[in-house]
């Protein structure tokens, strides 16, 4: 009722032929702004103000001499008329139209990542274009989408190297309680994160200890080195002289579990910095781990996902 009396004139306000008409107007305007944009851009692409001492030559006419200045500022005659001629290139015009049209998606909605941009930049600006090549825009402009990956800083510098790398990613034993591998993962439940720590056996591929925490503490790591050890001696085997393999981590390279090892008798080994295939073995047990078991149903204590090792 308001809007067929603002219709009518009985109502002050716009009536839809003039809503549609601002409509209209606001994209002409719009439109205008990006060319305007891209003019400006360009103009100031190669300006011949900016050339050293502004003593670009002209175009020698006809019996002219040709001036000596192009061998002083070491400018190619040909390349600075054929860019006096046509300052901007269809392909740069091209490319300056496609930024544009990514640009207003992007900004109609934070939410979409390259390849729907691709998409609204053909169907709503008529920009067609390869996801490859929306990618590399985006890219380039640092047009992300909201729900992207953060990007991750460095963080702490992990801390030196306590043992030497007695592996060097020959993963393999010729009898057990020879080399073990051990590492640290985590898992969202109900009450909160549990952090694992797991030794594994190389001969037999079989988890010889482990331990879980709700903190990824150094005592994780010990505990699971002292399951391990007190497992292999309720078995009758002798731990002494075992190689335990690890990363870097801050827990393995603490004095408490070096204590351990050096109590129990097993010599420690560590892998480079940032190198997951120093402990190959390892991550792949964890990946199968959470995809197979823990990722297939949510947990509602630490507790119960613990007990199903």
């Amino acid at each position: 009722m308001n809007s067929a009396d603002v219709e009518e004139g009985i109502k002050p306000g716009a009536t839809a032929a003039e809503n549609a008409e601002n409509r209209e107007l606001r994209k002409r305007v719009r439109l205008l702004e990006q060319e305007n944009e891209v003019l400006r851009r360009a103009a100031a692409y190669l300006p011949q103000a900016n050339l050293p001492g502004n003593d670009v030559p002209a175009r020698p006419r006809a019996g002219q001499r040709r001036d000596p200045r192009h061998g002083v500022l070491k400018i190619a005659r040909q390349p600075y008329y054929r860019w006096l001629e046509c300052p901007v290139t269809e392909a740069e015009l091209v490319q300056a139209y496609r930024a544009n049209a990514l640009f207003d998606a992007h900004r109609e909605d934070l939410e979409f990542g390259y390849l729907l941009l691709a998409d609204e930049a053909a169907f709503e600006h008529g920009e067609p274009m390869a996801d490859r090549t929306a990618w590399r825009i985006c890219r380039d402009n640092e047009w992300w989408c909201v729900f992207g990956k953060p990007k991750r800083s460095a963080g702490t510098r992990p801390g030196p190297a306590v043992h030497d790398d007695l592996v060097e990613r020959v993963i393999r034993a010729d009898g057990p309680n020879r080399l073990s591998m051990t590492d640290i993962s985590e898992h969202w439940t109900r009450e909160g994160k549990l952090s694992i720590c797991a030794v594994k056996d190389v001969y037999s591929n079989r988890i010889v200890g482990y331990s879980t925490d709700s903190r990824m503490k150094s005592r994780l790591a010990v505990a699971a080195v002292n399951n391990a050890v007190a497992m292999r001696r309720a078995a009758g085997d002798d731990v002494a002289g075992c190689v335990v393999h690890s990363d870097r981590g801050s827990q393995f390279v603490s004095r408490k579990l070096r204590r351990a090892l050096a109590t129990h008798g097993p010599a420690g080994s560590m892998g480079r910095v940032a190198s997951a295939g120093d402990n190959a073995a390892m991550e792949s047990f964890f990946s199968l781990l959470q995809r197979n078991v823990l990722d297939r149903q949510p947990w509602a204590t630490g507790r119960t996902s613990g007990s199903r090792w």
